[in-house]
């Protein structure tokens, strides 16, 4: 049975009721014109608006803005940034079948494929097409988000830049290029070796998704040296400064804290990240670091997003790093010297 659907808009929380159209009609009777003096309707035949706030009542009517029929359909498809269906690549890495459907057991990973490029297609959008000539995707492995960058890139943002993913396992190399080739995706390719070998002179985008402990910072080093627009990257575990904050725990103002493992690893990941954050805003980025992805599907789900910025470095942003390492007892930030401060 058709109903219609009111939604109360507070402050902290949305409530929707579904009323039968008899019943609709008498709630909409008894909010018209009392609780709200403007009402308009939107339909495939015209546009009406119901005017109170004159001396009069004025009912105006006006072209439709909406020729399409609404679908009345309860399972109405999500319109995503990369959709499934024609995509060579998502069929080859295993998230669809041959008819463009999601594989049920693919399905987290669909949703983080599209969540990634959900926040990095308005980035990637705001660098000048000049300016966006290369993005590096550094420990790509089986190139997920590598593939589905270049095809945003390539698709919607009708890009001509390069994309290269780089992996240290020769055997997903050959992989990911055979995909890369079958695909038509002829900007992209991937390339053999390691996050700190890697000569990212050019690179305008660097991204690094789960590098390990201090391969991210390899990777920001990278970014930093190539001097990117853009560099995003999502950490994996913070075993570098972990082991440093343990060692000086016993002293610590924070013992009370660093005597309970759990505190100790939060500790270690918020510290190490936000020293990071710290470094990029030395070297000239604007930083955000934020959840990207719920942490019922990764809990590696912490994003650190570095935008290149005009401005000049600023030695009181060394005086904080030095303050934080002096109240956690680091001796070194492994990014420190990868950035050769």
């Amino acid at each position: 049975m058709p109903q219609l659907s009111f939604t109360w808009h507070y402050k902290t929380r949305d409530i929707v009721k579904n009323h039968p159209l008899e019943d609709a009609l008498v709630e909409l009777k008894g909010l018209i014109g009392s609780e709200f003096n403007l009402a308009q309707m939107s339909t495939t035949a015209g546009d009406w608006a119901l005017d109170f706030t004159g001396k009069t009542v004025r009912l105006k009517q006006a072209g439709a803005t909406q020729t399409a029929p609404v679908s009345l359909a309860h399972d109405r498809e999500k319109v995503r940034p990369i959709p499934a269906a024609g995509r060579v690549w998502m069929r080859e890495l295993g998230i669809a079948d041959k008819d463009g459907k999601v594989l049920p057991t693919a399905q987290d990973k669909f949703r983080q494929i599209n969540r990634y490029v959900e926040i990095l297609g308005p980035m990637l959008k705001a660098i000048p097409a000049s300016r966006l000539g290369k993005v590096v995707d550094m420990g790509a492995g089986k190139g997920y988000l590598t593939f589905a960058v270049a095809d945003y890139l390539a698709a919607t943002l009708k890009s001509e830049a390069r994309v290269v993913g780089v992996e240290m396992r020769p055997d997903l190399v050959a992989l990911c290029n055979a995909i890369a080739e079958k695909s038509g995706l002829t900007q992209l390719s991937f390339e053999q070796g390691t996050i700190d070998a890697f000569d990212s002179t050019g690179a305008s985008v660097l991204i690094a998704l789960h590098a390990c402990d201090t391969a991210t910072d390899d990777a920001i080093a990278k970014g930093i040296s190539a001097g990117a627009e853009l560099i995003v990257v999502a950490p994996c575990c913070h075993k570098q400064i972990r082991r440093e904050i343990e060692a000086a725990a016993a002293s610590s103002p924070l013992d009370y804290l660093m005597k309970h493992g759990i505190f100790v690893e939060r500790q270690a990941e918020m510290v190490t990240d936000g020293i990071r954050a710290l470094i990029l805003e030395y070297f000239g980025y604007s930083t955000k670091v934020f959840e990207f992805i719920s942490d019922l599907h990764t809990p590696k789900n912490v994003l650190i997003v570095g935008t290149r910025t005009n401005r000049a470095r600023d030695p009181a942003i060394l005086d904080k790093i030095a303050a934080a390492k002096a109240m956690f007892g680091i001796r070194r930030h492994y990014l420190e010297g990868a950035t050769g401060l």
